[in-house]
């Protein structure tokens, strides 16, 4: 676990709550979806240009 790094992240409740009822019976964990999805962002311009682009989170004043 050397190479890793630990972080604090915020994550909109509701988002967390549906992502641990759609995952109970499998084998992902946040941490590998949070790993997948960096790795995509930096390795596809397609994933990189939705996840930027992307509108679907209502705006409460943050940075979400």
């Amino acid at each position: 676990m050397s190479d890793t790094k630990l972080t604090s992240v915020k994550i909109l409740e509701l988002l967390y709550k549906k992502f641990k009822l759609n995952t109970v019976n499998t084998k992902m964990t946040l941490q590998k979806i949070t790993n997948r999805s960096v790795d995509l962002y930096l390795k596809d311009n397609k994933y990189k240009e939705m996840i930027e682009t992307y509108d679907g989170l209502i705006t409460s004043g943050s940075n979400f």
